[in-house]
């Protein structure tokens, strides 16, 4: 995106906050404009009240002062404060239209993106284009009027000595937009450095059992410092093109100030100003000093804030799943699947080749096979998570791709072998499958996925908080709260992928149980590695390399001779 298209979206922001902008935008005018005031008056003290000792005039201007000086108070309290809820409200717009982008995202962005990096751009990055959002456009206009503003009073103090004085703005003007660049360009190599910080510190939090466990604890320090250390290294090349920004600035504004003193002071000499136009010259020179520096802050700050603002639009310029024109909504369906000549493969790695079978609708259909086979990404490819390679994916023989998501995934269910609990209360995790669903329902669901005993004896029953990630319950009871979502969606396709191998066996034989009387009469789709678990299905289909190699019940495998189910089924009963 050029930097035009991306400054127009920026201000687009504030479109729906243009009354606050207005007022924050007036009240930093009438400041700019009254800090003009005061070298004006204190040359006419000079040389007019005090020479003539015009006591009443300086009482009125006293008078006029201390007035300019509360209102300026109270105008700066409202820049303060509703210029801050301005940057806030402004960052707050940008951070949920980005939460809703990402809702919307295909999964394949969530693979190879970093959650912690994710969250540098949703958080970090934000909140410096808040700021931005605030003290840009306020400063920016306060700095300008300022600076133009002084030069027509000092123009109609003395021409030529203004002239000689902004003459060198030119050159400082030069200089900023040279360095610009290279500190624009480190302060984006730190965002990015702090995105990897943030990816390794929430991998190593989410993974800290597992580092205990395998006592590699420095290990995972050594791994954090060198990212550390890449972060510190872009942070103090970002604050090193800064720190050059700064101090070559800082010298030219010295040399602003020490030029007036020495052209101010041939004039004054030569008699073309006299004390008080010399005097407001040097205040005005000395304010004019003011809102330079201002500038120069505001480029360290307009440095962040884009660069905050460009990753903000790299994530929502990312292309979001969308429905092929003219998808229809397919209401309530049947429930019947068909892979025909299904291709699928991540990035160079194929997973599925030319895959062909049909899930019955209202049978239970059950996947085996290796590790790696492509399973799970059959559970996947169904609720189109992906977009497959070639082929076609048929819901009551209409292709999924003409169908919504939306209406597609309405009527499907997944529970997986990695069961995610929200940071929440137990209510809100089951009434993940059916937000609207009223308490009878949330406890029946419970009840069925054998979870609700437990419940009852916390403290706060439903309203009990699991903490992050459901770290206070057990990995059956997670697992448990998961089945019981989709007890409550009660969904016309059922997937279940190892939905209870975290169960003991007591626990498996009592939620395949209630798994029976949930699937009964719908699709269901069942991936397991533990083949008791699904020897009563309608129909068993053997995955290996990406292929069906075998299908048929369980019965009639088991009875193959050199069969790759009976040698899994007799491998699986000598271990037990």
């Amino acid at each position: 995106m050029k930097k035009r298209d991306t400054v127009k979206k920026f201000i687009g922001y504030y479109k729906p906050h243009w009354k606050l902008f207005v007022l924050d935008t007036f009240c930093s005018l009438l400041i700019a404009a009254f800090n003009l005031f005061y070298p004006f008056i204190t040359k006419n003290i000079i040389n007019d009240y005090v020479p003539n000792k015009n006591m009443q005039l300086i009482i009125i201007w006293a008078v006029v002062l201390a007035i300019i000086y509360i209102v300026r108070a109270i105008l700066t309290y409202v820049v303060q404060y509703w210029g801050h809820v301005l940057g806030i409200r402004v960052q707050g717009d940008m951070r949920q239209d980005m939460f809703r982008h990402l809702q919307s995202l295909p999964q394949s962005y969530f693979d190879t993106e970093k959650t912690g990096s994710i969250m540098s751009r949703i958080v970090n990055d934000l909140f410096e284009v808040g700021e931005l959002a605030h003290h840009g456009p306020e400063d920016l206009l306060i700095s300008l009027i300022t600076i133009v503003g002084a030069f027509v009073m000092l123009m109609l103090v003395n021409v030529p000595l203004t002239l000689i004085i902004f003459a060198s703005l030119p050159i400082i003007a030069f200089i900023a937009t040279k360095l610009r660049k290279r500190m624009s360009n480190a302060f984006r190599d730190m965002r990015e450095k702090t995105a990897d910080v943030n990816a390794d510190i929430a991998t190593t939090i989410s993974g800290v059992r597992i580092t205990k466990a395998y006592g590699v604890e420095e290990y995972a320090e050594k791994r954090f410092e060198h990212v550390n250390e890449r972060y510190k290294a872009a942070r103090g090349e970002a604050y090193k093109a800064m720190g050059i920004f700064y101090s070559v600035l800082s010298f030219s504004t010295d040399l602003l100030y020490f030029l007036v003193l020495i052209a101010g002071g041939i004039f004054l000499y030569k008699d073309q100003i006299n004390t008080g136009e010399f005097a407001a010259f040097i205040l005005y020179i000395a304010m004019l000093i003011t809102p330079i520096k201002t500038l120069t802050s505001i480029f360290e700050q307009i440095q962040g804030g884009m660069t905050g603002f460009e990753r903000f639009i790299e994530v929502m310029n990312k292309k979001p799943e969308t429905d092929n024109e003219g998808a229809i909504d397919i209401g309530d369906i049947e429930g019947e699947i068909e892979f025909k000549d299904v291709t699928f493969g991540y990035s160079e790695t194929e997973v599925l080749s030319n895959l062909n079978f049909k899930l019955e609708k209202g049978k239970t259909t059950a996947i085996v096979g290796g590790s790696g086979g492509g399973k799970t990404t059959i559970c996947h490819l169904i609720m189109r998570f992906y977009e497959i390679d070639s082929g076609e994916i048929l819901l009551d023989n209409v292709n999924i791709t003409d169908i919504t998501r939306k209406s597609l995934r309405s009527n499907m269910a997944i529970v997986t072998q990695d069961v995610f609990i929200f940071d929440g209360t137990i209510r809100e995790n089951i009434s993940f499958g059916k937000i609207d669903a009223s308490e009878e329902e949330i406890i029946k669901a419970a009840k069925d996925a054998g979870i609700h005993d437990y419940v009852m004896t916390l403290e706060n029953g439903y309203d009990s908080w699991v903490g992050e990630r459901g770290v206070s319950l057990s990995g059956g009871q997670r697992q448990r709260i998961s089945i019981a979502r989709a007890f409550l969606k009660n969904p016309k396709v059922l997937i279940l992928d190892e939905a209870t191998s975290a169960l003991d066996n007591i626990t498996e034989a009592q939620i395949q149980a209630a798994i029976y009387n949930l699937s009964e009469g719908k699709t269901t789709l069942v991936v397991a590695h533990r083949l008791s678990t699904i020897k009563n299905a309608d129909k068993i289909l053997v995955l290996e390399d990406g292929k069906i190699v075998e299908e048929g019940k369980h019965d009639l495998l088991v009875a193959k001779p050199g069969g790759v189910y009976k040698k899994m089924w007799e491998a699986m009963s000598l271990n037990c």
